[in-house]
């Protein structure tokens, strides 16, 4: 039995987050993390973590990056591992991260799906074989209540292509800015945010005579949540303190 705090538990990913854990006799919801209290929740709700006094073996965060500093010194405190689904961390928070990892188990991804995953690889592979010959930009779609552009995906995706590629590539953002030519070494990355757009992303490979795109579109806000489930119950079994990532449950 994994005992689960749901951080942002008043949340859509943390509604799903609960669906999901109810349904599954293998988790027991311990409590729940929202600044807006219980309201029809049907298990204890903390405004922050430092109020929970329980028992728990895992925490999975879909709240916000405000919530970090709590979430990491609850963890250390207490010695319970975090599912870190949130987005949009600044660098001071990204290594406020990785030294809570050396202290406790904290896997983090900005994007927990299985498909965008297999996304990267393929990015990799492509940005191996092609590199300089072609540019390559991203778009990225979301809702219209999303408030960090680009989202972190994008820029796991950019990543994954910079990793491979034989120079230093630039990350271009705003071509508005500018009236020039588009460098070789850029990568752009485009956002777009409207309606209920759960989640799009677009890599387009552009050669002198030939396009390549791959794409992942994520139906459901289901798939996010299931993915950070199956990272609690795997982060709940390390029991070694370490920074992991969707990679490390692939080959787990």
């Amino acid at each position: 039995m994994v005992r689960l705090i749901i951080s942002g538990c008043n949340g859509r990913m943390g509604r799903v987050v609960e669906t999901i854990c109810s349904a599954d006799p293998e988790f027991e919801i311990a409590a729940g993390i929202d600044l807006l209290g219980a309201g029809d929740r049907d298990f204890p709700v903390c405004s922050s973590p430092a109020e929970f006094q329980g028992e728990a073996d895992v925490v999975v965060d879909f709240s916000s990056p405000a919530a970090l500093e709590g979430l990491l010194e609850f963890g250390m405190a207490r010695h319970i591992p975090l599912v870190l689904a949130t987005t949009g961390y600044s660098e001071e928070q990204l290594a406020a991260i990785d030294r809570a990892a050396a202290v406790i188990p904290i896997f983090r991804s900005a994007n927990m799906s299985l498909g965008v995953n297999v996304l990267l690889e393929l990015v990799r592979s492509a940005a191996r074989a092609l590199n300089e010959g072609y540019d390559l930009e991203i778009v990225e779609r979301h809702h219209n209540k999303k408030v960090d552009a680009p989202s972190g995906t994008a820029l796991m995706i950019a990543d994954a292509a910079a990793e491979v590629l034989p120079y230093e590539p630039e990350y271009v953002y705003d071509r508005q800015s500018v009236r020039r030519a588009r460098g070789k070494t850029e990568i752009g990355i485009s956002s777009v945010r409207g309606g209920g757009i759960v989640g799009d992303h677009e890599v387009i490979f552009a050669g002198r005579d030939e396009v390549i795109e791959l794409r992942h579109t994520a139906m459901s806000r289901d798939v996010f949540a299931s993915g950070a489930v199956r990272a609690a119950r795997f982060l709940a079994s390390v029991g070694k303190p370490g920074l992991y990532s969707m990679s490390d449950l692939l080959q787990a």
